[in-house]
Formats: C-alpha cells, structure tokens, sequence
C-alpha cells in the first residue's frame, strides 16, 4: 500500500484545499498521472501520483484543508491485496471544512484577518481556468448555475454571468473584494519565504557584463531559418547557458535540507514569472540542460501560459533546483535577487542594450547583458561563483553549441 499524502508545493507552503479528485475509489491510477486538484496560495496545482495501481481510499474530501504531509488517500500498489478501510490519520489540527473558492493561506493568517466560519456549500465544481477568468471578469462563481458534466461551472457559464452583471450595475462586485484578499495573502506569502530566506540564508553577490553581439546575432541568422511559430526568444539561450554552467560548477544545482546541501542529479531550472493578477511563481522545465533550444523554447511557452492559466503540475513547483529571473523587458539593467528557499541560488539578468566596449584596443558598440548571481555563502563561495559566471558568458560566446 502506498500513501497519497498533501505534497510540499515549495518551502512556503504549510497546507492546501483539495477542490477535487481526477479519480474515484477503485479506479486504476498510473505513476505521474494527475489525480487531484488542489488550491494553493498561489494557484490551483494539478497533483500527480508517485505511484501505480488502485485507488484504495479517499480520506480527504473536496473543500477539506488539508496540512502538507497529511494522508489525503490510499494507494493499492499492483501486486498487493485489498486492505480493510482505513481511518484518516490524526493530525496536530483538525481539517477545516472550506469552500474550494476562498483562498488558501499557506502562511498561519493575522488575528485580523481570520476568515469568519463559511456556511456556503463545501463542493464547487469548477476548473482553475473558469475560476481565474471569474476573477478577471469580476464573477462570484457560487452565484453561477454550471451546465457542464455535473453541473460543473464551465467558461460560457462565467462569460454569461459577466455579460448579464453588466447589465445589472446596481449589482455589488463582492467577488472584486475576494480577488483583492487571495492578492494580499499571496503577498503575505511570498513575503514570509523572503524574510526566512533573508533570515537564513547568508547571502553574496556577484554579477558580470557579458557581450552579447554573437548570440543576438547567431539568433537573428537561426530564426531567419525557422517558420515564425518556432523562432526562440533570447531568453531561451540564457536559461540553456545556465543549465550548462550547472554542470561545471554543480554545488549551485542543490537543496539546503536538514543542514546539509544536498546536490540534486537533476537540473531543473525554475523560471519566475509574473502574473497578471500579482505575485510570481516560479515553475521548473525539467531536465533543462538535456533539452534543444526548440524543446527549450516549447517549454517555456507551455509553462508560462499554464502558469497565468492556473493549470501548473505539483512536480513543477516542487522540482526547481535553482531560479533564473530576468527583468530586462521592465527595462531592469542589474537583478540581485532573493534565493528561494530550499534552493542554495538565483541567477538574474537585465536588459540587453549596447554600450561601449573594448576590441582589440578599439572602442566600439557592442549588445550587453549583466548576468547576477545570488547565492548561499554555506554552500558555496565567491571564487565557485565566479568561475560559474565565466562559464555562462564563454557559452553565450558559442551559441550555436547550446
């Protein structure tokens, strides 16, 4: 028998609200197939099975919240027989009964901010895409009649609700006011995984000006060749120069876990991106030094649109082993930023822009970027971070070897 527990999603978060299960009692689940959605603080993840069989038992229902490590179902491995029915495991705190609707903090809320007893029906069935365009359009989903497979509230369910609000002015947006307090608490998460990260980690700072002339222009020449829906961003060779670097300097590639640095086999770098109703999220490309820059570039897109979407896996955002972030589309020239805690180190970049630049005792214009480098004086120091920064740049001056 194997237990289906609530995942860590990232070091913030301490629990999360199952909104549903992809699978019923006596149902065959395959390893990596996704088996229930859950609400976290700062989306609603899609969470996958580290195992292959039956599901044996469902201990949580929908609406529960649930404390990360907590058994939520039972798994009957191929192989094994049936078990007498289990009871839930006692836990410090008892579940709390909750609509799938309100946000989740992951984080113990203020005195004041403590949610007052919910008395709505526990049970919305609702998929995360309908849920973020409801908060977009100002949509309270439980005052919406769902006409999809169950009665599941579908996105012409949510548009047609916002088209006849319109129509009612008089009607109060209290929806706009839920949007703003899921916006508040994210805030208040994030800022609790920074103050622990400033509190624990004892960062140092590095960052260089690398010259970009021959990767801009390697890229120009490459999406000449390509049709225009498979030409890379730029973006792409930084993150696949830094995957590569990873291998040469591989104590930045780790997790800081019962005080030891323990380096991870695998590189899987976590993207930041912002989204567009606030806060950030940074989901991992898995395996990204093995992947060609198309693949990389496919990745990318995929995981940017799912994450604005809502529809992240569990194992991105459990995955990343470092963080790369980038600013220089906000016009940003140098990102120091903060490590992400278990991650032992952040890599940052600016904007590319021309500046002078020494060749062969020439001054001339050259395309430039500052890559940064934070990272946790524990595990490493200045001279690795340096020779990491160097192997960034040398691969930027061979893209085409990328």
């Amino acid at each position: 028998m194997a237990e289906f527990v609530m995942p860590t999603l990232g070091s913030d978060m301490t629990e999360g609200t199952l909104v549903q299960w992809k699978k019923k009692a006596g149902e065959r689940v395959v390893k990596g197939e996704i088996i229930a959605e859950v609400d976290t603080e700062k989306a609603a993840i899609e969470i996958e099975s580290f195992h292959t069989g039956v599901m044996e038992q469902l201990l949580t229902k929908p609406g529960e919240r649930v404390p990360v490590g907590t058994v939520m179902a039972i798994i009957r491995e191929e192989g094994t027989q049936a078990t007498p029915a289990l009871k839930s495991p006692p836990s410090s705190a008892p579940l709390q009964r909750v609509s799938p609707k309100e946000p989740v903090s992951s984080v113990p809320p203020a005195p004041l901010l403590a949610a007052a007893p919910v008395t709505e029906p526990a049970r919305l069935r609702i998929s995360p895409a309908a849920r973020k365009l409801a908060g977009e359009l100002g949509v309270d989903p439980a005052s919406v009649q769902g006409t999809g497979p169950g009665g599941a509230i579908t996105l012409d369910n949510i548009q047609h609700s916002a088209r006849t609000q319109r129509q009612q002015p008089s009607t109060p947006p209290a929806v706009s006011e839920v949007a703003g307090d899921r916006q508040a608490r994210m805030r208040q998460t994030i800022a609790a995984a920074m103050a622990r990260s400033k509190r624990e980690i004892p960062h140092y700072y590095l960052s260089t000006t690398i010259d970009m002339s021959r990767a801009m222009t390697w890229l120009k020449e490459e999406n000449l060749k390509r049709p225009v829906t498979d030409r890379l961003l730029y973006g792409v060779l930084l993150i696949k120069a830094v995957a590569l670097a990873l291998r040469q300097v591989p104590e930045l590639n780790a997790l800081w876990k019962d005080n030891v640095a323990v380096r991870s086999p695998d590189i899987n770098i976590g993207v930041a991106i912002s989204l567009r109703q606030g806060g950030l999220i940074a989901p991992a490309i898995h395996n990204t030094d093995k992947r060609s820059l198309s693949e990389l570039m496919s990745s990318f897109q995929d995981v940017v649109k799912r994450a604005r979407a809502g529809t992240l896996r569990s194992s991105e955002l459990a995955d990343p082993t470092i963080t790369v972030t980038s600013l220089g589309e906000q016009g940003v020239e140098t990102v120091f930023g903060v490590i992400y805690p278990p991650q032992v180190a952040l890599v940052g970049f600016g904007k590319v822009g021309d500046r002078p630049w020494v060749s062969e005792g020439q001054v001339i214009s050259r395309p430039v970027v500052t890559a940064s480098l934070s990272a946790d004086h524990r595990v490493t120091d200045g001279h690795r971070g340096g020779v990491f920064l160097s192997s960034i740049d040398r691969l930027l001056q061979e893209p085409g070897q990328l």
